[in-house]
């Protein structure tokens, strides 16, 4: 287990190396970011105006609450996995010996609309059934529906990847990914999960650093300091996870590029990447 954190860990490394070389990736996240909070706040607001908003919190939702909550789902997804798609094509395009900029992501999220569409309805439909089913089960089935949700997460990681490249609809996707999945489960998961917990701990340290700042600047009685330090800490926080959604992106590029090709680029070393990579 360990070695297969070294080799993972490694790769991670390497999709930071490309994040290095090809910073434009970082404009794909922010977009993504600030497009989900305006069909946030353009759903929600409405809502909590009209009352809708307390009656979905509720476990018997009216018809109309059911249905905008799902169009909520849709767009939000739609959003996220449009400005996904984008990203993974310019790494795609990277990883082949490329220099991509953020007009090329665009260009190929665009040509994909139909089955982003598609594949947003299906996560739509999956995110709804898993809330309903939540809202009315005990402790022990919300955990048992976690758990469902998770291994959703786990099968659709490379679906992305695979819309990016090849020319097949949303279900067939989804399949691919999961058969991809039991090739590559260790170094999806791990990496993945690296990501998650390297991040985690930055964030962790960000909060301890803005504490201790936040403290110092309260003790000189200066308002202005305060919010200064405010600021700064609420931009790095919103840095790390640019990068972290930016290396995930990269990362799951990588993993496909050599489940499906056999090789990577772009900076990765084909021969660790071989060694994680293994026929199971």
């Amino acid at each position: 287990m360990f070695e297969k954190f070294s080799r993972s860990w490694a790769l991670v490394k390497a999709s930071a190396g490309v994040l290095r070389a090809q910073k434009t990736l970082l404009v794909f996240p922010a977009l993504s970011a600030i497009c989900t909070i305006i069909v946030t706040a353009s759903f929600f607001l409405p809502m909590a105006f009209t009352g809708e908003l307390q009656q979905a919190s509720r476990t018997h939702v009216s018809p109309g609450g059911a249905v905008l909550m799902f169009l909520f789902y849709l767009v939000q997804y739609f959003v996220i996995i449009f400005f996904n798609t984008a990203l993974i094509g310019a790494v795609t395009i990277h990883l082949r010996g490329g220099t991509p900029t953020a007009a090329d992501g665009f260009r190929i999220a665009m040509s994909k609309l139909p089955t982003i569409f598609g594949y947003a309805v299906i996560s739509a439909t999956v995110g709804m059934v898993l809330r309903a089913l939540q809202d009315r089960a005990g402790f022990i089935g919300q955990w048992v529906i976690s758990l469902i949700g998770m291994g959703w997460s786990l099968a659709t990681f490379l679906v992305v990847p695979v819309l990016v490249n090849s020319d097949v609809g949303p279900f067939d996707a989804v399949k691919r990914s999961a058969e991809l999945l039991k090739r590559t489960w260790g170094e999806s998961l791990i990496g993945n999960a690296g990501i998650g917990v390297v991040f985690g701990l930055l964030i962790f340290g960000l909060i301890l650093a803005a504490a201790g700042l936040i403290t110092l600047a309260a003790v000189s009685h200066s308002v202005i300091l305060i919010g200064v330090v405010i600021v700064l800490c609420v931009i790095a926080a919103l840095m790390l996870a640019l990068v972290q959604a930016a290396l995930q992106g990269i990362y799951a590029a990588a993993v496909y590029r050599y489940a499906e090709e056999g090789v990577v680029g772009g900076g990765f070393d084909n021969a660790l990447v071989a060694t994680a990579f293994k026929q199971k």
